[in-house]
């Protein structure tokens, strides 16, 4: 090749938009530009959701055993050691009275970001829709769009953020695909109830469509009660069911996440998750093992923890002047900042560190069309309650 050939070619690349367009619109995650400020202000993180203690000492020590015995150091089978499989096989019949075939309707994920993507990569073609609830966790938008597909907002709005679900019968067209749901739902903390799964559960049956849904908050329900979809009737076949064990546990950066589902699902899912991280987390799939089989007063433990937790917040949040969405599950509180005579929860996210130090997410950059949630904006309350109280203490300036 000669100079000018090689000048040529390079001009030509230069000329073409490196970034696959469907990524172009989505850039830096809110929760790397919120937790940046954070660090470069010193404030208080309150944006994005990760717990600022471990979780159970006999999981942690478990995962160190693991190290220490050479399991899971190099690379596990691909869907997962068997004792973890066998483990949410077991957490699924405990709780729900679901079962799964360890060996066929088990997949273990790098969290449940990556099931999620494998997911939509797996059941989505180009030009397929996707209907999901907004506001919607940000790689929700995201691996739709590399999957091809075309997402199709169902709005959840403030106070009570139900699904219409005459709504969501009028958004099914022949191009619908698939409902991506979330509940516990981030970041509005809703619960779906008995009655909205049932209706949902017979839309996807009379409409043939497939359904995925994140339940990472499974164990942190404070009003009402977490029902999987895929226990109701019709949903065993069109149903994949995600969750993970880093909200649960508090270990987020384990990052062991699962899919259970029809063999067929499973192996969809799976043939697309090969070619992501192959595998992860050796170690620490033998850890959570152990942790799915712990006491049934840890899991109660763990939510009344949360439930204090949100109430702290919450009532601090009030005092400032915030309007609060009190959630039904989830780490997450959804406030509305107009009281405050607030216009932009952007803007006002951005400046909340130097004004009281104290970081939060503006609930705006979850929707397609930012105008619902122009004025929420989501606080995290999985903190030490000092911690808590210090940041009530600080947004009490607000008030001030």
């Amino acid at each position: 090749m000669t100079s000018t050939d090689s000048t040529a070619q390079g001009a030509g690349r230069s000329a073409r938009p490196l970034l696959n367009p469907r990524l172009a619109e989505f850039g830096t995650t809110i929760f790397a530009e919120m937790s940046a400020l954070a660090a470069r202000t010193g404030a208080i993180n309150l944006g994005q959701g990760f717990p600022d203690t471990d979780g159970p000492a006999q999981v942690r020590e478990a995962a160190v055993r693991a190290l220490r015995e050479g399991r899971g150091n190099q690379y596990p089978p691909g869907p997962g050691v068997p004792e973890l499989r066998t483990a949410i096989s077991a957490h699924q019949q405990r709780f729900y009275g679901l079962d799964f075939d360890p060996d066929t309707e088990v997949l273990v994920t790098a969290g449940a970001t990556e099931a999620i993507a494998a997911s939509m990569l797996a059941l989505v073609e180009p030009g397929d829709e996707v209907i999901a609830f907004e506001p919607y966790y940000d790689s929700y938008a995201a691996s739709i769009a590399m999957a091809g597909g075309v997402r199709v907002p169902l709005t959840l709005r403030a106070p009570g953020f139900r699904p219409d679900l005459d709504a969501l019968r009028d958004a099914v067209t022949p191009r619908t695909r698939l409902l991506l749901l979330n509940s516990p739902h981030n970041p509005t903390g809703m619960v779906l109830t008995g009655a909205e799964l049932a209706a949902i559960a017979e839309l996807a049956v009379e409409k043939d469509l497939l359904v995925v849904t994140d339940e990472v908050y499974e164990h942190l329900v404070f009003a009402g009660e977490h029902r999987p979809l895929i226990s109701l009737p019709g949903m065993r076949d069109r149903t994949v069911s995600i969750s993970s064990s880093g909200k649960t546990y508090s270990f987020t950066g384990w990052k062991v996440g699962w899919v259970t589902g029809s063999p067929e699902l499973v192996a969809a899912v799976r043939s697309a998750k090969q070619y992501l991280t192959f595998v992860s987390a050796g170690p620490f799939q033998y850890a959570i093992a152990e942790a799915l089989a712990l006491p049934d007063s840890y899991f109660t433990d763990f939510r009344e923890d949360l439930r204090a937790k949100r109430d702290l917040l919450s009532a601090g949040l009030r005092e400032a002047g915030f309007e609060v969405h009190e959630p039904q599950g989830t780490y997450f509180v959804t406030t509305d900042v107009a009281p405050l005579g607030e216009k932009d929860a952007v803007a006002f996210c951005r400046a909340l560190p130097e004004r009281c130090g104290v970081v939060a997410v503006p609930s705006s950059v979850f929707y397609d069309d930012p105008e619902p949630g122009r004025t929420q904006v989501r606080f995290a309350f999985c903190k030490k309650p000092d911690i808590l109280r210090q940041a009530v203490a600080r947004l009490g300036r607000l008030a001030a």
